[in-house]
């Protein structure tokens, strides 16, 4: 019998049109049904430098299911190439034409000596969600475009996070990211966003060492890049939210990089000073709001399940109810991840869950004794839940309905204060 999945938090391994989307000049073509692109163009929630609803594509239909559709695909690229000015093409297919058989690698091989670059990655929606499609974008990028570099540019860093697009807030967290990383004397590396693109891809080779910041997402593109290009990484699983995972995440990355502890412990201090003074400022607001109940539920993928109740614990002395993870972690992660939740200070730690159900979701936050008013941090679906259970509601994880996020960002020590002023925002509308 059909199991029927409610409120999924993911979409198919070709929304990784999303992933090529973010990195600047570089267009997807899709080789998929006509169907399958509007679908997803209609949920990035994003033009950029060219528009997700005229991607590209080859529109297979009927014909080209029994006669192959190679020919078209090889069409759509030659056209792509004299009519969209990109810097790099990634070729994305669909679940038909793998069906078929069609041999899309062939077809974009005929293209090496094309003016710009061309590569392929296996997108069909029955080989995983899209965070499995990011990583297959990842590795075409490792595979087919660059090789291994005698020269390591000394500090040099590549840093990975979560995918793009599915994580509003992931251009605010790199560049936040990039800023941590430079402060400790090292000179940061990534391909997505605002001036990133194919130089820095280019650079990637020659790096000394990757970062990766996610609790699984990327992990086997690490492990690529280390046995095809030689660079080591380093896998720092939660996102840093907050004074104490951000100053924790500084010297684990200070440590692996060499850079002097007396650096690394400086710049904590000044920055934890500065932290701290704001939160001085509104202590007593945190300790006197009986409005909210101290304990919360996160509804996220991984990586903001993690972080976010983290922070919540470690810094705000809150108390984690059951956590629930949307993102459908691959089974191989799943044990490793849930040791993660139980890294919390005070000798807390959380019950959590892989959950793709939203109905099962709310069911179980129904289910539990908040004793006040519930925290709920989630999916837009989960103001739902909010409204029945008469909690605080706060839209952080896609889909993200509520807000507008540009360049907003939850990581680092600023990204702490601005989620408390999100929380505590919400929290000071019962006070009327």
């Amino acid at each position: 019998m059909a199991k029927i999945l409610d409120k999924q938090r993911y979409k198919c391994a070709m929304s990784a049109m999303q992933t090529v989307q973010a990195i600047e000049r570089a267009i997807p073509v899709l080789h998929s049904g006509p169907g399958c692109a509007q679908k997803l163009s209609n949920s990035s929630g994003s033009s950029g430098y060219f528009s997700p609803n005229i991607y590209p594509c080859t529109s297979i239909n009927e014909r080209d299911v029994v006669f192959g559709g190679v020919k078209k695909l090889e069409s759509t690229i030659k056209h792509s190439l004299d009519v969209i000015d990109a810097d790099l093409y990634v070729v994305l297919t669909g679940c038909i034409p793998e069906i078929v058989g069609d041999n899309t690698e062939e077809v974009v091989e005929g293209f090496q000596d094309a003016k710009k670059p061309v590569i392929y990655a296996s997108t069909a929606g029955f080989k995983g969600n899209n965070y499995k499609g990011h990583e297959q974008v990842v590795d075409a990028i490792i595979d087919q475009l660059l090789e291994r570099s005698d020269i390591r540019v000394k500090n040099l860093v590549n840093i990975w996070a979560d995918v793009p697009y599915q994580d509003e807030f992931w251009l605010g967290n790199l560049r936040e990211l990039e800023k941590l990383v430079k402060e400790l004397g090292l000179t940061p590396n990534t391909i997505f966003g605002y001036q990133r693109g194919l130089s820095n891809i280019k650079r990637i080779p020659q790096a000394e060492f990757n970062l990766l910041v996610s609790p699984w997402v990327g992990l086997n593109n690490m492990k690529n890049m280390e046995k095809k290009l030689g660079i080591p990484y380093l896998h720092y699983p939660t996102l840093p939210i907050g004074a104490f995972e951000t100053s924790k995440f500084l010297r684990e990355v200070g440590r692996f990089a060499r850079v002097p502890e007396e650096k690394i412990e400086s710049l904590i201090a000044e920055k934890e000073a500065y932290y701290y003074y704001y939160i001085e400022r509104y202590a007593d607001l945190f300790l006197e709001t009986r409005v909210m109940s101290k304990q919360f539920t996160v509804v996220a993928d991984a990586q903001y399940a993690l972080g976010i109740t983290k922070f919540l614990v470690n810094d705000l002395g809150l108390f984690p109810a059951k956590q629930f993870v949307t993102d459908d972690t691959p089974r191989e992660f799943r044990e490793k991840v849930c040791s993660y939740f139980k890294e919390l200070n005070f000798g807390i730690e959380a019950e959590m869950s892989f959950e793709t159900d939203g109905y099962k979701i709310h069911n179980e936050i129904k289910a539990h004794d908040y004793h006040g008013y519930p925290l709920i941090l989630g999916g837009h679906w989960e103001k739902e839940i909010a409204k029945q259970t008469d909690a605080h509601f706060l839209n952080v994880s896609w889909p993200v309905n509520e807000r507008l996020v540009m360049n907003s960002y939850y990581a680092g020590y600023d990204g702490g204060l601005k989620l408390i002023e999100d929380i505590y925002s919400v929290a000071r509308t019962r006070f009327n």
